[in-house]
């Protein structure tokens, strides 16, 4: 029952693959705020770009409290100005973050291929023995 302006809780979830559980947590966190008739819940093109928002700061890392505080930012009166710089200083600061992040997963990952190669040697070596000790067993 799609107009021009609202969606079902169903076509949210179809639209950006969410589960209804998700957007009546966001509901719940006050992130998005459907209109109720009854028990059905119906989203007008607001909480669909606010969801959009929210779905693509989770994607990036941001916290919920982080991405609340930006659409607060947008929904009160203010200079786009301001918006735009604390929007792009959080983004900054998340990317620092995440390339620590890259930084340390890749370091983890070169030390974990050491300890890998270092264990099928000792393995091998272990067989070898193993396999020897059989053979000669098997002889006498």
């Amino acid at each position: 029952m799609t107009t021009d302006t609202t969606m079902t809780i169903r076509e949210m979830c179809d639209a950006f693959d969410v589960t209804p559980r998700t957007l009546r947590f966001y509901e719940a966190k006050e992130l998005i705020f459907p209109k109720r008739e009854g028990t059905k819940r119906l989203y007008n093109r607001r909480d669909r770009a606010r969801l959009k928002l929210i779905l693509r700061g989770k994607r990036f890392g941001f916290s919920l409290e982080d991405i609340r505080q930006l659409l607060d930012m947008y929904d009160r009166e203010g200079s786009e100005r301001s918006q735009y710089l604390t929007t792009y200083k959080l983004a900054q600061e998340r990317l620092a973050q995440m390339e620590q992040q890259r930084d340390e997963l890749i370091e983890a990952i070169a030390e974990l291929k050491v300890e890998l190669n270092d264990g099928a040697a000792l393995y091998e070596s272990y067989a070898a023995a193993t396999e020897t000790r059989s053979a000669t067993q098997s002889a006498a």
